[in-house]
């Protein structure tokens, strides 16, 4: 059986990053809206995205809300209870690998067209070729 989801779209909000309380093991959520085709207008589904370790201290460290990323990972259903006690079931992509596919955005910075940080953003990545124009996107 193959359980693979591969993934491009934009960050809903900042990752939020957290460490495992045993192990110390770096755990980073976000959630990706991905743009689907559907009849005649295109609609948006909002990913829950779980990176693990190195990747998701550098989700935390270089993606931001609006950023274009790739993800490759899997699907996985938990299930949970509630404070009251009902039972809930939560989709979420476990990622293998997240790609950065816009430029980090830092506080206060002048560069209209954003090459200073896709520079960084390609040393730090080894380098890109895939970045997509991004003057329809809503937030």
């Amino acid at each position: 059986m193959l359980n693979k989801v591969i993934l491009i779209g934009r960050l809903t909000r900042d990752p939020e990053l957290r460490y495992t309380p045993n192990t110390g093991t770096a755990v980073g959520s976000f959630t990706l809206a991905v743009n689907r085709v559907g009849g005649k207008q295109e609609e948006t589904d909002f990913i829950d995205i779980v990176v693990w370790g190195k990747q998701a201290e550098n989700c935390a460290q270089y993606l931001r809300k609006g950023s274009l990323a790739a993800v490759d990972g899997r699907l996985q259903i938990r299930s949970y209870e509630t404070k009251e006690g009902q039972k809930r079931r939560a989709a979420e992509v476990v990622a293998f690998s997240v790609q950065f596919l816009s430029g980090r955005q830092s506080a206060g910075n002048s560069d209209v067209d954003g090459l200073t940080e896709r520079r960084n953003f390609d040393e730090f990545a080894g380098g890109s070729e895939n970045f997509t124009d991004d003057e329809d996107v809503p937030f």
